[in-house]
C-alpha cells in the first residue's frame, strides 16, 4: 500500500497570493495535482491544507484532509501531519508538493512501478539530471521524517541515506516545473 501525501498548506510568499489557487489547464494548480494523484494508481490519497478554499477543492475529490495549522513552521510540519494521517498498514509515502501543475498520473506510476523494482530505496525523480518532486519513501524511513523540522521536506532524511536513494529519470521535463513567482506562473502559462 502506498499513501499519496500532496503537502499544499504554504504561504505562497514569494507570490503574493496564493499559487495553488491559479488557473491552468481547465482548473487551479492544486486541482491538477489533485487528479493526477486520483488518476493513479495510489492506494490512498491525503491533502494536507491551511487554507479551508483547498480543503473544500479536495473535498469535492472525496480524498482525505489534514489541516496544518503549524505550517507556520515549515514544510516539514506538512510532512509529519501527512505521516501520521496515513492508513498505519501503508509500505510507503510519496510526497507531491501542491504546486506542481503538470504532474500527471503516468509518472506517479512510473515511481510506483520503479518502487516495486528497487524494494527499500528512496525514489527520486530527475528531470535534466535535476533531482524534484515526488519522491518516494519506504516506511522504513518514518522515523527518521518525523524528526524532521523547519521548511526542507525530506531533504536531510535523502541526504543523511545517499546510499539507498534510487534515482528514476524522467524524460518531460515540463513536470518538474512549480510556481514560486509570478514570472514562473506566466512562463508556464506558455
Amino acid at each position: 500500500m502506498v499513501s499519496g501525501i500532496i503537502l499544499a498548506a504554504g504561504f505562497s510568499r514569494r507570490l503574493g497570493l496564493d499559487k495553488l489557487l491559479l488557473e491552468i489547464n481547465h482548473g487551479t494548480i492544486i486541482e491538477n495535482v489533485i487528479c493526477a494523484a486520483v488518476e493513479s494508481s495510489l492506494d490512498e490519497i491525503i491533502l494536507v491544507y491551511r487554507r479551508e478554499v483547498v480543503k473544500d477543492i479536495a473535498d469535492s475529490y472525496r480524498i482525505k484532509t489534514v489541516k496544518n495549522e503549524e505550517a507556520k513552521y515549515g514544510q516539514s510540519t506538512s510532512v509529519v501531519k501527512g505521516i501520521r494521517a496515513a492508513n498505519p498498514t501503508t509500505d510507503a509515502y510519496l510526497f507531491m508538493v501542491g504546486d506542481q501543475p503538470f504532474l500527471n498520473s503516468e509518472t506517479i506510476n512510473h515511481m510506483l512501478d520503479c518502487r516495486v523494482k528497487n524494494p527499500g530505496q528512496i525514489i527520486v525523480p530527475l528531470y535534466n539530471g535535476h533531482a524534484g518532486n515526488p519522491v518516494l519513501f519506504p516506511v522504513s524511513f518514518k522515523n527518521d521524517l518525523l524528526l524532521i523540522r523547519g521548511d526542507t521536506g525530506g531533504r536531510s532524511v535523502i541526504q543523511a541515506f545517499k546510499d539507498r536513494v534510487t534515482h528514476l529519470c524522467i524524460e518531460q521535463s515540463s513536470i518538474c516545473y512549480d510556481v514560486d513567482t509570478m514570472e514562473d506562473f506566466e512562463n508556464i502559462k506558455k
